[in-house]
This record gives structure tokens, sequence and C-alpha cells, in this order.
């Protein structure tokens, strides 16, 4: 039998979490059967989790209409097997409560808030904002901390004081930076359950004490990340799992570096046998010249596990 990884304090939120994409049909429409589909092929190769309507999921193209489809097939196809956090960010703070509320009453396990888009609020009225979310709610907060999507830097100091509100459990710390994980797990690690959110310092994170791993490139390579975080934690095989990192490298920094994270992810799908259409407009599909760069690094990924073998 396995050993079950650690969770997050106060949560039982541990492991490797996909940001989960969202599917869509050519005519750039929710493809809600593959999402299902989708969702319980990822659940198979034994994810620990599941985060739809993240940056990933494209949450910022879809109607409010979409959104909520999107949470009921998500959690019709997981049936409880594994949680569900739902990406529940919008401009507004009464709009994120909106969001956030229906993420409860509809079954989902928690949420994950990253500052809201465009308005740039300064830290105390970003405080406030989370203060009045997290009195709205019910169900654990996992925060969003990636200054080059939102604009709007939590410095650790910010994100420990954060960690005083009552539901807010979890942080998923995306700026690549590792002190600001060591510093997270130094000042708060007894009570926020960090996760790392940038595949390139994925291993070390992990190794340093962060409760799990929230990425993208989970929904093209999950057995891989899984095994990666079993070496990391339960089995404490620091040399196996260095050299299963070392493997998807190639495609972890790809996919990190190449500043089309989003729809470098749907065409690596596609390339991996699961095909989940192009982003919705206005991000395109990977050009010809892109996906064979994908291609030769999930190559050089599956030659690395077959050598491994």
């Amino acid at each position: 039998m396995k050993p079950k990884p650690s969770p997050a304090p106060q949560t039982g939120f541990c492991g490797v979490f996909s940001a989960l994409v969202t599917p869509m049909k050519p005519n750039q429409e929710v493809d809600y059967k593959t999402l299902g589909a989708f969702t319980d092929c990822l659940i198979s190769q034994a994810v620990h989790g599941l985060i739809p309507l993240g940056s990933t999921g494209e949450y910022y193209a879809l109607s409010a209409d979409e959104r909520e489809r999107v949470l009921r097939t998500t959690l019709e196809a997981a049936a409880g097997r594994v949680p569900v956090i739902a990406g529940t960010n919008a401009g507004a703070t009464r709009d994120v409560i909106a969001f956030s509320c229906q993420a409860e009453r509809l079954g989902c396990a928690g949420v994950m808030l990253a500052p809201p888009y465009y308005s740039l609020p300064r830290l105390e009225e970003l405080h406030e904002h989370f203060r009045a979310v997290n009195d709205a709610i019910g169900i654990p907060i996992m925060l969003y901390n990636y200054p080059g999507r939102t604009g709007v830097d939590m410095p650790p100091e910010f994100i420990v004081r954060l960690a005083e509100l009552r539901n807010v459990r979890c942080v998923k710390e995306s700026t690549g930076e590792m002190p600001r994980i060591t510093e997270l797990l130094r000042r708060a690690g007894d009570r926020l359950g960090v996760f790392c959110g940038c595949d390139t310092i994925a291993l070390e994170s992990l190794l340093v004490g962060a409760v799990g791993w929230v990425g993208g490139v989970v929904n093209v390579l999950p057995a891989s990340h899984v095994k990666l975080f079993e070496l990391a934690t339960a089995a404490k095989d620091f040399a196996a799992a260095r050299e299963l990192f070392f493997q998807m490298l190639p495609t972890l920094e790809l996919m990190e570096g190449g500043h089309k994270y989003t729809q470098w992810v749907k065409a690596a799908c596609g390339l991996m046998g699961h095909d989940c259409g192009a982003p919705r407009r206005p991000l395109g599909p990977a050009t010809a010249k892109e996906r064979t760069l994908l291609r030769r690094a999930l190559r050089l990924t599956a030659e690395g596990r077959q050598h491994r073998k």
C-alpha cells in the first residue's frame, strides 16, 4: 500500500493538483463531454486534486454560466474521489464573493484566489478584499501569488498576515523564487500549506517541506508528477526523485519559459493523446514550429523515463 501524503495544516489538501484545462471545440465552445472524460483520466493517473477555472483553465474568457457548468461537470466526474478547488477570481470583490459562494454551494472543497486583475489593489485594499471573501464562505481558501500574471505581488509577510484569516489555509507560490517558499515555510508552515506553483523549482520545494505542487503541465504528464511527489516525500528517495525531475525538465523548462503556457499546455495535451482543443480567443493555438519544439521536449522526457526503467 502506498503511503499517503501528509496533508496541509488544517486541510486535506496535499500532493499533485492539476490546474485543469478547459477543453474547447473547434467552434470555441466549451467541450463539457471532453472535460468530464479528461477529469476522469487525470484521477485514474492518481493526481491528488483538481483546480478548474484557474489561468490555465481560461476562467477570464468564460461567461458566468460557462464557469458554473465547468464546475458542475468537474465535480460530477470527480465524484468525490479527489478534492476540487475552484478558481473563483474576478475583477470585483462582490463577483469573487458570488463565485466563491457558488463554489461552496456546488460542493467544491475550497477556492483558489489571486489578487483581482487589472485594478492593481494596494496591499491594504487587497487584505480587505480577502477578508470579505473569507467572511462570506466556510470552505478553505488557497491563495495564489503570481505577480507575473496579476501585476500584484503578495510578499511572504503579507501572506503570513492573511493566514490569520479563518479560511486561508494554503498558498500556491508561483514567483519561481525559492527563498519565498522557504520563508513561508519558516514563518507559517505549521498553519499554512505551501504549494509550489513554479514547475522548475518543484523538486527543491518538496524537499524543504512544501505540501504539494499545482501545475498546468500536470494535464500533460500526470503520472510523472505524481511519481516525483511520491519519491520526494513519502519514499524520501532523493536520488530517484532528482533523476526523474531532470528527465521532466526539458518539458517543464520549455513550458515555463515559452511565454505561452496555456497555449502550449493545450497543444501538449493533444500531442499526448488528449485533444482539448485550442485556447479561446484572444489566445491562439500553438504554431507548427512550436508543436515541433513540444514534441522534441516530450520525446526527451519519454526517453528519459524509458532509460530509467
